[in-house]
């Protein structure tokens, strides 16, 4: 019987939503512990917005119409989008004319970039915000190691998987919570153009996410960004590994088990004459392994019954031979006509099989998910925070519905999909259907004592 999907990538799914969970949640506390108070989020009120590539365009004012925000906030997000992808165009070109270092030391460099200056910014308005006793020096050196090891985490091999997915974490949530000082407008706005992009980038075909990823797959290579892995990769090829199994050879120990092992190449060869005489089968090879006491012909089957391993997954069937019944003078009992020794089974490549394997490979790669989808899934919850909690539950619901639903499609078409539109979509309407909706009636309901 055939696992389902969830029992096959149920693990992979809580790995990757665990910290997408982790990641929304520590930027609702940053805006829930900053934004009453403190300047680092002060600039929507009474300080001049600051203009960043988001809003290059058009500074939205609370003085100005709905009119006036909607259509500065249409060309603030088109600008950025345009300049997100040029960017990636550029990216693809410098990896196809393979300035893979040039790329490596631009990633580190916004790492630490982002860490020094975003991620200080940040610190230093916590310190300020809970008066935590802590002197420049000090201040300084922990900001400085917290960089520094952060790069390595994340561009340095041989560092523990856990170390690296929490500074992938930490850079998701510094990213998003600088995403949070964008006017409300221009950030509704942007989250839905990046998602339109998104599903663009990677669908279409000639887009420049789906160029980058069949470039990196037939190089056999990582891809050029900041991305997220459930768990390292395990890089398995199928035609290796089928080669370096040599052949499966059953023997029968002395407490009349039949053992499988694996034998060389070289062993096989060997005995190969010795067995061709005794043997008759089409295809294979033959192996005799572990003669038993005064036996001097190769294992064959004399009460025999076929079964595949692993509840019929494998693709060698393994032999039980009943040798207790021959040592005590019991008539022997011949099931199958044919006598031959257990042979390596080749050529099984039928639609399960081939489903079986794209499973696993799947599987045996890991889920990942870009750092964008971490920023934005995190923006998005962090505007919500803004305004009320249950705005902040409805959207982390719908978030984590659309990614499971992505991830579930990803293990049925077993390729690159976007993780933004479902989710984001998602987001946006339960967004505004709990704000214009649940919310008044919930309030109103609970004020007039007629809900608890």
């Amino acid at each position: 019987m055939e696992s389902s999907i969830l029992e096959s990538i149920g693990l992979e799914i809580i790995g990757v939503m665990s910290p997408v969970s982790i990641c929304m949640f520590l930027v609702v506390l940053i805006v829930y512990s900053l934004s009453p108070d403190n300047p680092f989020f002060s600039s929507s009120s009474s300080a001049a917005p600051i203009r960043t590539a988001a809003n290059l365009v058009y500074l939205e004012t609370p003085s100005d119409s709905a009119a006036q925000k909607l259509e500065g906030a249409l060309l603030n997000a088109l600008v950025f989008v345009i300049l997100i992808a040029l960017v990636t165009f550029l990216l693809v070109v410098l990896y196809y004319y393979n300035f893979t270092n040039f790329l490596k030391n631009y990633m580190r460099f916004s790492a630490f970039f982002v860490l020094a200056t975003m991620g200080g910014s940040i610190f230093l308005s916590i310190i300020q915000h809970f008066s935590i006793p802590v002197d420049s020096i000090t201040c300084f050196l922990l900001l400085f190691n917290f960089t520094v090891v952060g790069v390595l985490s994340v561009f340095s091999g041989g560092i523990p998987i856990f170390l690296r997915q929490a500074y992938m974490v930490s850079l998701g949530i510094i990213v998003a919570a600088w995403f949070t000082k964008l006017p409300e407008w221009t950030t509704w706005v942007l989250l839905v153009a990046l998602a339109v992009y998104d599903l663009a980038a990677v669908l279409a075909p000639g887009g420049p996410l789906k160029l980058l990823v069949e470039l990196a797959s037939t190089r056999d290579e990582e891809l050029p960004a900041l991305v997220y892995e459930a768990r390292p990769t395990v890089s398995m090829n199928t035609e290796n590994r089928g080669s370096s199994l040599g052949l499966l050879v059953g023997g029968v120990s002395d407490s009349g088990s039949v053992e499988l092992q694996e034998v060389e190449r070289a062993n096989v060869n060997r005995n190969e004459g010795e067995n061709r005489s005794n043997s008759e089968y089409a295809t294979g090879e033959v192996a005799e392994y572990g003669r038993d006491e005064g036996e001097s012909s190769p294992l064959v089957g004399h009460s025999r019954e076929r079964h595949s391993s692993s509840g019929g997954s494998s693709e060698y069937s393994t032999v039980v031979v009943s040798s207790d019944r021959a040592r005590n003078g019991e008539p022997e009992v011949v099931v199958d006509e044919e006598m031959s020794p257990l042979v390596e089974m080749r050529g099984l490549g039928n639609d399960r099989e081939r489903t079986r394997r794209d499973n696993e490979e799947v599987t045996s790669r890991g889920i990942k998910l870009g750092l964008g989808d971490f920023v934005f899934y995190s923006v998005l919850v962090g505007r919500a925070a803004m305004y009320d909690l249950m705005t902040v539950y409805a959207c982390y619901l719908a978030i984590i519905s659309g990614l499971g639903c992505t991830l579930i499609l990803l293990s049925v078409c077993h390729r690159a999909l976007p993780a933004l539109p479902i989710s984001i979509a998602l987001g946006v309407v339960f967004y505004f259907l709990t704000r214009l909706l649940m919310e008044p009636f919930v309030v109103g309901t609970a004020t007039n004592l007629m809900m608890f």
